[in-house]
């Protein structure tokens, strides 16, 4: 994580941490312009790094809403036990990517797609879920993703 802090550094941000060992970066910077700066960061870390490094930038703002879960009540099935993550995409989730989310709610799994994000209620921990073993590919195979625990999220933006 020091040197991920180092390379966005080396761009020139303010105030530049990171927040565990899963490639949480916080930082400053003034660019209106999100894309332009999604893609300034993935060039220079490929650059530096040698591999494409897929980057899914959020301001405070939105990390709050994400955090703050968009619903007046979590997933109908959340029970004592169940986890929640979301999953950040770095576009907006097509019809086609939201039916496919749809299509693997379960009675372990239940997804609700939110624009550039995907909530996954799991009825016990996420290696419980028979979609941990590669099932979730299916659907994220060519689609740029990271998921995040909604317990860490909410860390990171207490942070902020």
């Amino acid at each position: 994580m020091d040197r991920l802090r180092e390379l966005f550094e080396e761009l020139g941000f303010d105030h530049v941490t990171t927040f565990i060992a899963s490639g949480n970066v916080i930082f400053s910077v003034d660019s209106a312009d999100p894309a332009a700066l999604q893609t300034r960061i993935e060039t220079h870390l490929a650059s530096r790094l040698g591999y494409d490094v897929p980057t899914f930038l959020r301001t405070p703002a939105e990390l709050e809403a994400v955090a703050a879960y968009p619903w007046d009540e979590p997933p109908k099935r959340t029970t004592p036990g169940s986890s929640l993550y979301v999953i950040f995409l770095a576009e907006p989730a097509s019809a086609e990517l939201s039916a496919a989310f749809q299509s693997l709610n379960s009675g372990m799994d239940d997804f609700q797609v939110s624009g550039r994000e995907v909530y996954w209620c799991i009825q016990g921990k996420i290696t419980d879920s028979p979609l941990f073993a590669g099932g979730l590919e299916k659907v994220t195979r060519n689609v740029p993703n990271t998921t995040r625990n909604m317990t860490t999220l909410r860390r990171l933006v207490a942070k902020l």
